[in-house]
């Protein structure tokens, strides 16, 4: 069985005021895809609500990039709206619709070894498994642990930078 190890799990981004949600939809759709092609994307969960005080949109994203034929790359992105509203705007001098509310971006890495479950045959195997970890490809490990941390902190970094300069429009 592939084992699977957290590697950023701490970062939230939230932001309250005016922004286009499907414009920071689309840049974080965009930023992942063009950062790290992943092999399998996919919207794992939506929903929404419309209460009186503002629409609540839950949605999650789930990805896999494969690194090599033993380590591969999921993650986890989760959009959340609080108290939504559609409002309009003067910008550049033309009116436009916007969003207004807050926007909660959350971000989880993970890596995976043997996600082809090579060392699954036999007890025996499982147990190479962990030594073949731990020995054999541990600096391997650790770099695409590296990247899995650089990639997680520059998109949140990123998300956040586009949120706060939209507002300041």
């Amino acid at each position: 069985m592939a084992a699977e190890d957290t590697i950023f799990d701490t970062s939230t981004v939230k932001y309250t005021g005016i922004f286009s949600f499907s414009d920071f939809y689309a840049f974080c759709y965009g930023w992942i895809m063009s950062e790290i092609e992943p092999n399998e994307f996919g919207e794992s969960g939506y929903s929404e609500k419309t209460p009186p005080a503002g629409k609540e949109i839950d949605i999650t994203w789930t990805f896999r990039k494969k690194f090599t034929n033993y380590i591969a790359f999921t993650g986890t992105v989760i959009f959340k709206t609080i108290k939504m509203k559609t409002i309009e705007i003067e910008e550049n001098g033309e009116k436009v619709k916007k969003n207004q509310g807050e926007v909660v971006l959350k971000l989880k890495g993970n890596i995976v070894t043997d996600y082809l479950n090579h060392f699954d045959n036999s007890e025996a195997l499982q147990k190479w498994r962990g030594i073949y970890n731990k020995w054999i490809i541990k600096s391997r490990v650790d770099k695409f642990e590296g990247r899995i941390d650089d990639f997680c902190t520059r998109f949140m970094n990123d998300a956040k930078a586009f949120l706060e300069t939209e507002g300041k429009r």
